[in-house]
């Protein structure tokens, strides 16, 4: 068996998420149905995290093992021919060593959150980023952001669905800036919890929008509990942006 690492882009909106799901498509069933059109093998598809439906990705990292011998460029070409017309695409792929696991080897998720900040419908952008026409004072909400980096209890951004055995995480960088009329907010961390980026997103923008004090998003944080919530953010603008490792 071969392990191959892919490089994954695509959009969420058509997929009931990254991990394969009995009510609807995926990710995981895209990738693992074209490759087993290719190879006539079973092949599982494991990836370094899960976006819910409506999360996109430009860089999601994935592995699966192919007994038949295959070259990684053609592995790709072939992958992607099959895929379309899905939203899904192989940017890369790699011949790895067995004990690289896309999942268990990670040691570091980045996800940018995209807000456009405008009046005016949007036309290009529909459903890849999350519209607020209420002017956003993005330098608050990163003030209020930091409130957020460190190791703490997120159970009050953490979905009640979330299986994660502990609300603990350490987020180690939640940047806001704005491009124009696009608020960018970048979070990362070695994991999150299921909601937790979305959640937090939500918060901010109640900052940026003045309907929130900076210092409500810590009072949320400490309160601990999922009721202090202010506004969990649609998946539109969600992007699973990278995932680190030591080395490939």
């Amino acid at each position: 068996m071969t392990r191959f690492a892919l490089l994954l882009e695509f959009d969420g909106a058509p997929f009931m998420g990254l991990q394969r799901q009995s009510h609807g498509p995926s990710v995981q069933q895209t990738v693992e149905n074209a490759a087993h059109a290719i190879t006539g093998e079973d092949v599982i598809m494991h990836a370094a995290g899960r976006t819910d439906s409506g999360v996109h990705a430009l860089g999601m990292r994935a592995h699966i093992e192919i007994a038949k011998p295959f070259d990684a460029f053609r592995l790709m070409e072939a992958l992607n021919a099959r895929m379309r017309p899905n939203p899904v695409a192989v940017t890369a792929c790699e011949v790895v060593p067995d004990d690289w696991h896309a999942r268990f080897s990670c040691i570091g998720r980045s996800y940018i959150y995209r807000i456009a900040n405008r009046r005016a419908p949007l036309t290009l952008e529909r459903g890849k980023a999350w519209q607020v026409s209420r002017p956003l004072d993005e330098k608050a909400m990163h003030r209020a952001a930091q409130a957020l980096v460190g190791r703490h209890d997120f159970t009050t951004f953490r979905s009640v669905h979330c299986q994660a055995q502990s609300p603990l995480k350490t987020l180690d960088r939640l940047d806001v800036r704005r491009e124009g009329e696009m608020v960018l907010i970048e979070a990362e961390a070695r994991s999150f919890l299921h909601h937790q980026v979305r959640s937090m997103v939500g918060c901010l923008a109640l900052v940026g929008m003045g309907r929130w004090d900076e210092g409500e998003v810590a009072a949320a944080l400490a309160a601990k509990e999922r009721q202090a919530l202010g506004l969990n953010a649609p998946p539109d603008g969600l992007y699973f942006v990278r995932a680190i490792y030591p080395e490939i």
